[in-house]
């Protein structure tokens, strides 16, 4: 880049080129192009903001929605985000984005048990762009290791990502640690739910939708302070009845006799190969997982979003989902003792069953 002429900068229309020259780079396998596009579009004047937000961000976005619909692999996917992280690096060292902090000190770490560390990791270096020191943690970070390191920084805040559902009940007590330390948090990501449902019901002391939200947030002004006696328990009284706990506790031996049963209520399951019967027990386990952070969290329409969502994903890749409403049923009468846990499972049999796809009618 020539340092005696001012840069151009790019339109709105080369960075939509941009996200498309990286999109096939990555969907390519082809690491250096991909670096090769973001360092460009850099050189050519862009704002290393918008080359994170604007144009990866929207790649990895659309990562997931072609693994969803069955377009590309697992591996395909696992392949596409480790080149955009490798375009993320790319852009963190290059010369223009050299900032000095001159804000306070950040933490930005995911979940315990949190494997998608891309959203933190773009919401770090916009805020080293903005001039916050930040100490990055990647994914699943321990919420021991997390408290540690409150201890010994002084840290203005706490950023949280977790993209899974499942991994609430952990969010919940990563966000009680941390203000237990007189440290406030913000929450980010899918887990959390439309509009920050989640964020608002665990007691986050903010929430924020993306990273530049999230940048702008604590630019703002100070998160509120928390208060140090706050305890998980205040925020979810309903887990006195223990359904939660119970289920989370007995989850393998609920999966195993549901399994066990599910031929006779679903009988096309026998004609199914060792590997179908894999997945199946599978599917029957991440329901039970969902089912419990249902109950963490009293919302039954998470339940029965994930069992919709799933039934998308079953017949995205030409598998029968008839086999849901019968593992629901079959759940119910295991689980009739725990009337919040029948409430959940009914509302999502209903869902599947009044659905406008192939698994409305069989509630066999």
């Amino acid at each position: 880049m020539s340092t005696s002429t001012p840069p151009h900068i790019p339109h709105a229309r080369d960075v939509q080129r941009a996200a498309d020259q990286l999109w096939h780079a990555v969907t390519g396998g082809d690491e250096y192009a991909a670096t090769e596009v973001v360092l460009r579009i850099l050189d050519e004047g862009a704002a290393p903001e918008s080359v994170l937000l604007d144009v990866i961000a929207p790649v990895q976005g659309r990562v997931g929605e072609e693994w969803a619909a069955n377009r590309i692999s697992v591996a395909q996917e696992h392949a596409a985000t480790a080149i955009n992280e490798r375009a993320v690096a790319a852009v963190s060292v290059h010369p223009v984005v050299r900032t000095t902090a001159t804000r306070g000190r950040i933490a930005v770490a995911c979940v315990d048990g949190e494997w998608h560390a891309l959203p933190a990791r773009l919401l770090a270096e916009v805020l080293k762009l903005r001039g916050w020191q930040v100490d990055y943690f990647g994914a699943q970070v321990p919420t021991a290791h997390l408290i540690a390191h409150l201890h010994n920084a002084r840290t203005d805040a706490v950023a949280l990502s977790s993209s899974i559902a499942t991994r609430l009940p952990t969010a919940h007590a990563a966000i009680t640690a941390c203000q237990a330390v007189g440290v406030p948090v913000l929450v980010g990501g899918a887990a959390f739910g439309p509009g920050g449902r989640y964020a608002v019901l665990l007691g986050a002391d903010a929430w924020a939708p993306d990273a530049r939200a999230a940048a702008d947030r604590l630019a703002q002004s100070p998160l509120p302070r928390p208060q140090p006696d706050h305890q998980q328990f205040d925020d979810l009284p309903h887990l006195a009845d223990q359904e939660y706990t119970l289920v989370t506790r007995n989850s393998v031996t609920l999966v195993r006799t549901v399994f066990s049963v599910l031929e006779d209520a679903f009988p096309t399951m026998r004609s199914y190969s060792s590997d179908q019967r894999e997945r199946t027990a599978e599917d029957l386990a991440h329901m039970v997982e969902f089912l419990a952070t249902a109950l963490y969290l009293d919302d039954e329409e998470l339940f029965t979003g994930f069992l919709t969502w799933t039934a998308q994903i079953l017949e995205a890749r030409d598998v029968s989902a008839r086999s849901l409403p019968p593992a629901l049923k079959l759940l119910a009468r295991e689980l009739q003792d725990f009337p919040r846990a029948v409430r959940i499972l009914k509302a999502a049999t209903c869902a599947l069953t009044t659905a406008p796809s192939t698994v409305a009618g069989t509630t066999a």
